[in-house]
């Protein structure tokens, strides 16, 4: 069985999804449910592991869910992590620029190299693409980065002009990485979308999920919940996420509109 918590398990948010993990568990045995003793970490907690027959938990991606997985999963919810601007369950991304950069303002970054985690990632590609789109302007997909932190380290060791990181993840690496987030600043904001969906196998039972979720949290202590950022989980419906559109390829933005 499968059950990882991998979106946000940087630094002190490991042993704290740890915890996490085993009162949701917890939960879920007591409610008379399978659940695996730990955490999956390393590969099988994204990827596979979110399609895999035996998934109990997973927390994926809203570019993911709509594209690829919608169809093959079951949605459970949608953590809250109370960001500012956002409704809850929601978030959106910010633009992290180098703090040298003379440019102000994101149509000053028109035509800017832009360092991007992966193509299927909502908050690191579609959403600033879609953004950007929506205001005339031309991020060139110039790195692949792999991760938001290696994203945000390309912009600082001037690799990159540009990047967006989800608003979670760039708290999460001020505090994690304070020297690196010190040669960044924010020059915007994406419009909000859905945030990072809890999912399970198609063939099990959202319901008891949901409610042990949002049990554990409740049962966690505030020191815990302030360090994931986290206050509660959401119903977000499938039909929410589907409405997001589908960006562009890297392939297809790499020349200007």
């Amino acid at each position: 069985m499968i059950a990882a918590l991998g979106m946000y398990d940087m630094g002190a948010c490991a042993p704290v999804n740890d915890r996490l993990w085993a009162l949701i568990r917890d939960a879920l045995r007591d409610a008379g449910e399978a659940a695996p003793e730990a955490l999956t970490r390393g590969d099988l907690a994204y990827g596979a592991g979110w399609v895999a027959p035996d998934l109990v938990l997973a927390q994926t991606c809203g570019f993911p869910y709509r594209a690829t997985l919608h169809d093959r999963v079951t949605l459970v919810g949608t953590p809250d992590y109370a960001v500012e601007g956002c409704a809850a369950g929601y978030y959106h991304s910010v633009y992290v620029a180098r703090k040298t950069d003379i440019r102000q303002g994101l149509a000053a970054f028109d035509g800017a190299d832009f360092a991007y985690n992966e193509p299927m990632s909502q908050s690191g590609w579609a959403a600033p693409q879609l953004h950007a789109q929506s205001l005339g302007l031309w991020f060139r997909p110039a790195l692949a980065s792999g991760g938001h932190q290696a994203s945000a380290r390309a912009v600082a060791e001037g690799r990159a002009d540009l990047a967006a990181l989800d608003a979670v993840t760039w708290a999460l690496l001020q505090r994690e990485h304070p020297a690196l987030c010190a040669q960044l600043r924010v020059i915007g904001k994406t419009p909000s979308s859905p945030g990072l969906p809890l999912i399970t196998a198609k063939t099990r039972d959202p319901a008891r999920l949901f409610a042990a979720v949002a049990a554990a949290i409740v049962a966690l202590s505030a020191a815990d919940r302030d360090t994931l950022h986290l206050r509660g989980i959401r119903a977000i419906p499938s039909a929410t996420y589907l409405a997001v559109p589908i960006p562009p390829t890297p392939e297809q933005v790499a020349q200007p509109y």
